[in-house]
């Protein structure tokens, strides 16, 4: 029998609440591979959220068998820190899942309280090897278990032609500097440029505009605002170009999107990206805020056609190894493991026994 799960982090998207996040993907793929999934929490506010998962996970402590918990830097982090403290006291075993590019700084000043928290479960994953290898120090055996990506809604399309098609997919933030891809298109005069992309609020798309306006590249520049998820990929195919502009990342999977439809990627090297992309091989790395650097690439590219089609086909056989097909059974493995062993050693065994991936 499958074990009963709860997955803990934020499920929004049920409700209209924000964008769909990795753990609804996996509690979706695992619902359907025959696991009874306890999800929490889909409520929109932070603090009241933080308190669902709280009290969800105590009193429904009899619903699961495993749990499953998101940990990111920030405020977020005291949630998932509370949630460890929860399950530990509940004795009921738990994944940590690592997220977010910026939780390796965050941890460099909570050393113990990190170092804590990761011991308390019976695993702990990281989706890219940037995370993995940052995190390592605070706990040793962390298991490298991507964020992956449903590989059939990705067509795929060799750019051994490339026109100035740029587009970028992101949310509206500082944090991914967006004016940086105004700056490039400005650059580039032949170039058009798509931003995919909501608003998170913080000014940057009404900044983002200012700029565009003021470089004179506005009537060269669409601006889709929020998209539904499965039109990303038709974006994506209008463009043979993908820039991001990002001063912060982990392993961005619209970058893996990508490269799954055979785009041609232009990255700020930064945070976990130089994990994902081999500079050259299957895309261009640039250093952060430098847009001329990024121009110069993408007119490397498009001036190359041997180069693009050798870059976009690399891509797409990066892009496979993400796919659910490869992911979603080394999930279950672990996740099996750890019942296993709780039914019949207790829960403090399961992890150590499920080997390392090797993506």
């Amino acid at each position: 029998m499958r074990p009963n799960l709860l997955l803990a982090g934020n499920h929004l998207s049920s409700r209209g609440g924000g964008s769909r996040g990795p753990i609804e993907d996996l509690a979706e793929r695992l619902g359907i591979r025959g696991y009874r999934c306890l999800c929490i929490s889909s409520v929109r506010n932070g603090f009241l959220r933080g308190m669902d998962l709280l009290f969800s996970t105590m009193l429904r402590r009899a619903d699961y068998d495993v749990a499953v918990v998101d940990l990111y830097s920030g405020r977020a982090f005291l949630w998932g820190e509370a949630l460890s403290a929860t399950l530990g006291l509940l004795k009921r075993p738990f994944v940590i899942t690592l997220h977010g590019g910026g939780l390796p700084d965050f941890a460099e000043t909570r050393v113990r309280r990190v170092q804590r928290c990761l011991a308390r479960a019976s695993a702990v994953t990281a989706p890219s090897r940037y995370l993995l290898e940052r995190m390592s120090r605070y706990r040793a055996d962390i298991q490298l278990l991507p964020n992956p990506i449903d590989l059939s809604n990705y067509s795929y399309r060799n750019r051994d032609k490339v026109e100035m098609r740029l587009v970028w997919v992101r949310a509206f933030h500082k944090i991914y500097n967006p004016q940086m891809a105004t700056r490039v298109l400005a650059l580039l005069p032949e170039a058009r440029l798509t931003m995919v992309g909501g608003d998170k609020g913080d000014g940057s798309l009404i900044s983002t505009k200012t700029v565009a306006n003021d470089l004179g590249v506005a009537g060269r520049l669409q601006f889709t605002g929020p998209i539904a998820r499965d039109q990303v990929s038709d974006y994506l195919q209008q463009a043979d170009i993908f820039i991001n502009t990002t001063d912060f990342d982990n392993t961005p999977v619209s970058v893996i999107e990508a490269m799954a439809c055979g785009l041609c990627v232009v990255s700020t090297n930064v945070g976990g990206v130089s994990h994902l992309i081999d500079n050259g091989i299957d895309g261009l790395l640039v250093p952060p805020g430098d847009e001329e650097a990024m121009a110069a690439a993408v007119r490397k590219i498009a001036g190359n056609p041997e180069f693009a089609q050798r870059l976009s086909r690399n891509a797409r056989a990066k892009a496979e190894r993400f796919d659910w097909t490869h992911v979603l059974p080394q999930w279950e493995s672990l996740l099996d493991a750890i019942a296993g062993a709780k039914s019949s050693n207790g829960a403090s065994n399961g992890a150590r026994q499920y080997a390392r991936s090797n993506f």
